[in-house]
């Protein structure tokens, strides 16, 4: 369990970055991946830090996030750098990792890749990816069965996210990441698979 002490850090240098509704939203992020961390056997405050710090670089200036973006030592495609929506999670991993000195590259994944998703993501990057979707301050559409989906199985819940995310993405006219659709086909590879073995049985 993390400590009072390593809260109330953690609080001090997020609170003053952002706005109280983004405040709110990263608390519900963070409460919610404990829940689904807790569901999927993932540990615990490593998904709360990764929940709470997600956002850190949300309300940073665009022109600041795509700097920051551009120091980062995870691979950045050039559609990323070019897409003001997604420059905050790339940004996010890098501040944390330079003004709180977290070096855990599990959590600084987890942040770097909220928006995108990528191949081969551990399942606490999973459960972050998931969290953001289906926190508590959500309500678009469909979240109520993407809450329910992401309780019942983790990698139905990836598929189900991702393709929700790809669809609204399209509707925009945005651009589709590599590292998202390569998310998108390792998912769809594995619910085949599972359909496969299930027949065969």
């Amino acid at each position: 369990m993390l400590s009072e002490r390593q809260i109330k850090h953690l609080s001090a240098f997020l609170k003053p970055r952002m706005s109280k509704k983004r405040y709110i939203h990263s608390v519900n992020v963070a409460y919610e991946a404990i829940k689904l961390a807790r569901r999927y056997g993932v540990d615990e405050d490593r998904a709360f830090v990764a929940g709470y710090l997600h956002d850190c670089a949300k309300e940073l200036d665009i022109d600041e996030q795509r700097e920051l973006a551009q120091q980062c030592d995870l691979d950045v495609e050039k559609e990323e750098l070019e897409t003001p929506p997604l420059l905050h999670a790339i940004a996010g991993a890098v501040t944390v990792k330079t003004q709180l000195s977290i070096e855990d590259e599990g959590v600084l994944q987890a942040i770097r890749y909220h928006t995108t998703a990528a191949p081969n993501l551990p399942p606490l990057a999973q459960v972050i990816y998931l969290a953001d979707l289906i926190s508590a301050d959500r309500d678009y559409k469909d979240v109520k069965k993407m809450r329910k989906v992401a309780y019942d199985s983790l990698e139905e819940a990836m598929l189900e996210a991702l393709s929700y995310a790809i669809s609204d993405d399209v509707k925009k006219g945005s651009y589709i990441t590599k590292s998202t659709w390569g998310a998108y086909n390792e998912f769809i590879g594995k619910m085949k698979s599972n359909k496969k073995k299930k027949e065969s049985e």
